[in-house]
C-alpha cells in the first residue's frame, strides 16, 4: 500500500484522525467549565477561564514557526507521531488535574505539542498531492479539525454523565494508541526522503538553513500579505471555538450540555461541506483562472461577515443557528485554500516553516480574541464584540484581493 498510487490518499485518511484529535482534545475545555468549576472555583470567573483557553494559543503561537522549521529539516513522520502522543499523554493528565495551576501548566505542554503537527502535517500532504488534488485533499484533512471540533462538545456531555476527569482520560487514551498505530502505517514523502540523503540538503539543513527560510520568506511582499490575509480570519475562527458554546448558551438561554453539541456540530457539519466544495472549486477553478484559489478563498471569507453579524445580535434558534451554519461553510472554504494558496507563492522547502508564521499570527490573533471575550462575557458585552468582528474581515478581503496576484500554480525556486 506505501507504494500504491492510492497511498496519496491514505496519508490524509492516517491524518485526518490526527487532526480529529488534535482539534477533539484542545476543544473539550471550552464546553466542560461548567462541570469542571463545581471542582476548581478558579473557573467560576469567564475571566479566568479565558486566561486557561488564551495560554494554549500563546504558547501555540510562539511555537509555530519553531514547529515549521523543525518539519522542514526533519522527517515528518516521526514528528507527529511524537506530537500526538504527547499531547494526548497531556489530555489524559488533565484528568487528574485538581487545581487550576495544573491545568494551566497542562494546557500550557498541550501548545507545545499540538504546534508541531499542523505545519508538519499539511507539508506532508502538500508533497503527496499536485495542483489537481491538493486543495481537495487539503480540505479533507480539515475536515478531521472539524470533526473533532464537533466531537469535543460532547466532553460536556460526558463530564455530565459521568465526569469531566473520565472524559480527558477517555480521550487521552485513545489519542496514545492511536500514536502507536501511526508508526506502522504511516510514512514520510518519497522526495523528501531522497532529498535529505543528499549531501546538498544536509549543508541546508544546518543552522543557516532557518535564517536562510526567513529571509527568503520575510522578502517576499505576497508572504506578508497572505500573514495579514490569515491572521484576520482567525479571530472570529479563535472565537468561535472558544466561545460560540458560551454565546449559544447566553443567547438561547440554554444549558451548555446542550449548547456545546449544538454550536459544535453546526459549525463542523457547515465546515465539512465548505472544505469541500471549497477544494473542489477550487482545484477546478485554478485550472482555468491562475487566480481561482484565491477567489474560492474570498467567497468564503465574505459568507462569514453577515454570519458574525447575526451570530452577535441574533436571540432565535433560527437566526443563531443559520448564522452558524453560514460561518461554517464560508470558513471551511477558507481553510481549504490557505496551503493551496501559499504553495503558488512559496517553494516546497520552505512551506511548512511558512505556515508555521502564519499558524503564529493566527494563533496570536486566537489568543488575543479568547482573552478579550473573556472579559467582554462578564460584562455582558459578548455578543456585540462577536459583531463587531464583521468589520476587519472587510478589510481583509479587500487587502487579499488585491495584492496577492499569483503567476504559477506550484511555486518552484
Amino acid at each position: 500500500m506505501k507504494n500504491s498510487k492510492y497511498y496519496p490518499w491514505v496519508v490524509v485518511g492516517l491524518l485526518w484522525i490526527v487532526a480529529l484529535l488534535n482539534y477533539m482534545d484542545r476543544q473539550m475545555l471550552a464546553t466542560m467549565r461548567p462541570s469542571m468549576e463545581a471542582d476548581i472555583v478558579e473557573l467560576q470567573s469567564a475571566t479566568n477561564f479565558g486566561h486557561l483557553m488564551a495560554v494554549f494559543l500563546w504558547i501555540y503561537g510562539f511555537m509555530s514557526p519553531v514547529a515549521g522549521g523543525i518539519a522542514d529539516k526533519f522527517n515528518r513522520k516521526w514528528l507527529i507521531v511524537g506530537s500526538l502522543f504527547v499531547w494526548s499523554g497531556v489530555t489524559f493528565a488533565m484528568g487528574y488535574a485538581n487545581t487550576f495551576q495544573q491545568l494551566y501548566w497542562l494546557r500550557a505542554v498541550m501548545g507545545v505539542s499540538e504546534a508541531l503537527y499542523i505545519p508538519a502535517g499539511l507539508s506532508l500532504i502538500a508533497d503527496f498531492h499536485q495542483e489537481k488534488t491538493r486543495s481537495l485533499a487539503v480540505g479533507i484533512h480539515m475536515t478531521g479539525l472539524y470533526m473533532g471540533q464537533a466531537l469535543g462538545g460532547f466532553g460536556a456531555t460526558v463530564a455530565e454523565a459521568f465526569t469531566w476527569h473520565t472524559a480527558f482520560r477517555a480521550f487521552g487514551l485513545i489519542g496514545i494508541v492511536y500514536a502507536i498505530i501511526l508508526i506502522f502505517f504511516l510514512r514520510e514523502a518519497k522526495s523528501s526522503v531522497n532529498s535529505i540523503k543528499t549531501a546538498q540538503e544536509k549543508l541546508e539543513k544546518q543552522r543557516p538553513f532557518a535564517f536562510k527560510a526567513l529571509a527568503i520568506l520575510f522578502t517576499n511582499i505576497s508572504f506578508w500579505v497572505i500573514l495579514f490575509y490569515f491572521a484576520v480570519p482567525s479571530l472570529p475562527g479563535w472565537a468561535t471555538k472558544n466561545w460560540l458554546p458560551t454565546l449559544f448558551a447566553q443567547n438561547l438561554d440554554i444549558p451548555m450540555s446542550s449548547a456545546g453539541p449544538l454550536s459544535t456540530i453546526t459549525i463542523a457539519v457547515s465546515s465539512f461541506i465548505g472544505v469541500i466544495c471549497g477544494g473542489i472549486l477550487s482545484d477546478t477553478w485554478v485550472q482555468r483562472n491562475i487566480k481561482g484559489r484565491i477567489y474560492t478563498s474570498a467567497i468564503g471569507i465574505a459568507l462569514t461577515i453577515p454570519s458574525l453579524l447575526l451570530l452577535g445580535f441574533g436571540h432565535s434558534l433560527f437566526h443563531v443557528v443559520t448564522a452558524a451554519l453560514c460561518f461554517g461553510l464560508g470558513f471551511g472554504m477558507f481553510d481549504a485554500n490557505n496551503m493551496p494558496i501559499l504553495c503558488q507563492f512559496v517553494s516546497s522547502k520552505y512551506r511548512a516553516t511558512a505556515y508555521g508564521l502564519m499558524n503564529m499570527v493566527g494563533v496570536f490573533s486566537g489568543a488575543y480574541i479568547t482573552d478579550f471575550l473573556g472579559r467582554s462575557s462578564d460584562a455582558g458585552h459578548l455578543g456585540k464584540d462577536f459583531a463587531t468582528l464583521a468589520g476587519i474581515v472587510v478589510i481583509a478581503l479587500l487587502i487579499q484581493l488585491y495584492f496577492l496576484r499569483p503567476k504559477v500554480n506550484d511555486y518552484v525556486d
